[in-house]
């Protein structure tokens, strides 16, 4: 089974549950929150990137 019959499937199942409003209006919840996750993950991204390409580097022979 492959990831779009999954999909369809729990979209068909929460139409019957909660109906087409309710259902509507969840996945508008769904969407912001996936939103706001991708914008927390750049965000770290780009923190810890600065921070390592800021960090000391030792070098190859282990002097300092």
């Amino acid at each position: 089974m492959g990831f779009g019959v999954e999909l369809l499937f729990m979209l068909m199942l929460g139409l019957v549950v909660l109906g087409p409003k309710r259902l509507h209006s969840m996945l508008g919840h769904v969407a912001r929150a996936k939103a706001e996750f991708d914008r927390a993950s750049r965000g770290l991204k780009s923190q810890l990137t600065a921070q390592l390409e800021h960090a000391p580097r030792d070098s190859e022979d282990g002097t300092p």
